[in-house]
């Protein structure tokens, strides 16, 4: 199957879940229907895994059938045990979802056996390494909230109705891990699209994703490469869905060694799981913590990313009482309380790799606060080795791109080891494609925005090195316009040729004005 029917696919079961949700609000109903698809996902795969690796089990044609076969309760445990050290969980055949699928479409009571088959797949991780990555993660799909229906068989009936459908659809497809990640992943960004201010919670429209990972993926120090062939590790502390470590983790080909990140949303982080192990990457090649980022780190203050990429949430008020001796801000100062921007990006630049990139959305705000805001810009403009200190870029956006705000934003990019003396700067606000509600960024306005970052080309009107020298003369104000005339030049008039044209409209109105008085001399009526 191809992206394109991935996301046809995906097309229909956002059908499924408009026509499913009823009067139930987009982000509620998301749970439900993004969990119910996650279900089905370990269910198929760990049959799948047990077939390719475990010879025994191929020569039946289910699971059932095959525990049929074991004689003793010891046989059983330790296929279990190489079922988890194969998959990372142990499913029963009573808890498949071809179990419920079918009395689902019988209409059976099922209900409290589903409850019953999240806690057994979660709980048969406990002790082992996958717990940490697959634990809790149906934690959000209350299937006896009243959003369901009041009544139990109310509540029933929806969620026979949703297992059928999505039984129906997704069955009547052969897709792969990675062709379902995708119709995840567009349903994702339906739901935030329905979900509005709520959205800014989890999701990154691709088309910025798209930028910020295709930047931190450049090799800037032969940009005549393209792009790294690997990457030791990834990194994004306010992670959200995923989204944007999934697309640096495919940007780069899939060639990642750690993939590293931090949500301190508990639905969002189930997401985030729930969206990377749907793309086929097992849980021992990634590392989410859900936790506050600012205040309980899950990075060791040792580990350095190679990668960071991040949409933290714009200009969050904080508790910084009990970071005030955090290594991660010595030598640049406690950002203010009342915007968390730059404790966010102090964060990502103190575990920065000395050949890594961050690339992270920042509101125009940054740029130009003063205060303790202004010192600590000041701080990162002029520490480090290179002359310009670690930020290498400034890239304007346009306005309305997000979901959950119309105000325009930008995206600053960081390097510890740095080849310019100066810092370029990017406008691309004026170049965009309305559509609808909101304005989205086509391929030709992204690979114009990366190819003069890569080569860092000098363009009139959209993209201009600065040495530091002038921004310490602007008092190390980065705002756009400062530097970029973005304005269209003013037509230059010939007051002659106006002249002109004025005298000639004056004729033609004299001729217009004789044959009108004409007419209203033949009417008999006055002229005016």
């Amino acid at each position: 199957m191809s992206r394109e029917q991935a996301l046809a696919l995906g097309r229909v079961l956002w059908d499924i879940a408009k026509k499913l949700r009823g009067s139930m609000d987009p982000d509620q109903f998301r749970d439900y229907m993004l969990g119910f698809i996650f279900f089905k996902y370990l269910s198929d795969n760990y049959e799948k895994q047990l077939k390719s690796t475990l010879l025994i089990y191929d020569e039946y044609d289910s699971l059932g059938e095959f525990y049929e076969r074991f004689t003793s309760d010891e046989e059983v445990e330790m296929f279990e045990k190489e079922a988890l050290k194969t998959v990372g969980y142990i499913i029963k055949p009573s808890d498949l979802w071809s179990t419920f699928a079918l009395n689902a479409s019988n209409e059976k009571y099922i209900l409290d056996d589903l409850i019953q088959t999240f806690k057994n797949i979660e709980s048969s991780t406990y002790g082992e390494e996958s717990s940490e990555d697959i634990g809790g993660l149906f934690h959000e799909v209350d299937l006896n909230s009243i959003k369901l229906g009041r009544e139990t068989k109310e509540r029933n009936k929806l969620i026979c109705e949703i297992i059928h459908i999505l039984d129906t659809n997704l069955s009547s497809h052969s897709i792969s891990s990675d062709d379902l990640g995708d119709a995840y992943e567009y349903l994702i960004s339906e739901f935030a699209a329905s979900s509005g201010k709520k959205a800014g919670e989890f999701y990154t429209p691709r088309e910025v994703s798209t930028i910020l990972s295709k930047i931190v993926t450049l090799d800037t120090q032969n940009p005549t490469q393209g792009k790294k062939k690997k990457l030791k590790s990834i990194y994004d502390p306010t992670c959200g869905s995923g989204s944007l470590l999934f697309n640096v983790y495919q940007e780069i080909g899939k060639k990642v060694d750690k993939i590293y990140g931090q949500e301190k949303n508990l639905t969002t982080y189930n997401l985030a799981r729930m969206n990377l192990l749907l793309h086929n990457i097992k849980h021992d090649k990634f590392h989410i913590n859900h936790a506050d980022t600012l205040l309980r780190p899950a990075l060791d203050s040792k580990t350095k990313i190679e990668a960071i990429v991040a949409n933290p949430p714009f200009s969050l008020k904080w508790d910084s009482s009990t970071v005030v001796s955090d290594d991660r801000f010595r030598g640049y100062g406690l950002p203010p309380q009342s915007t968390a921007d730059y404790a966010f990006i102090l964060h990502m630049i103190f575990h920065l790799a000395e050949n890594g990139t961050c690339a992270v959305v920042v509101p125009h705000g940054v740029l130009f606060r003063g205060g303790s805001e202004g010192k600590i810009r000041e701080s990162i403009l002029t520490k480090g080795e290179s002359k310009t200190g670690y930020l290498d870029a400034v890239i304007g956006l346009p306005s309305n791109l997000f979901y959950s705000t119309g105000i325009p934003v930008c995206i600053l990019v960081f390097k510890k080891c740095r080849y310019s003396d100066d810092i370029l700067f990017i406008d691309a606000s004026k170049s965009f494609e309305k559509e609808k509600k909101q304005n989205v960024l086509l391929n030709e306005h992204i690979d114009k925005i990366i190819d003069t970052y890569q080569y860092r080309k000098e363009i009139k009107k959209y993209s201009k090195k600065i040495s530091l020298g002038e921004i310490e003369n602007n008092e190390y104000n980065l705002n756009i316009p400062r530097y970029i005339d973005s304005l269209e030049d003013e037509e230059i008039l010939n007051t002659e040729t106006i002249v002109e044209e004025i005298k000639d409209i004056d004729k033609k109105l004299a001729t217009n004005y004789a044959v009108i008085k004409k007419f209203c001399k033949e009417l008999n009526v006055s002229f005016w």
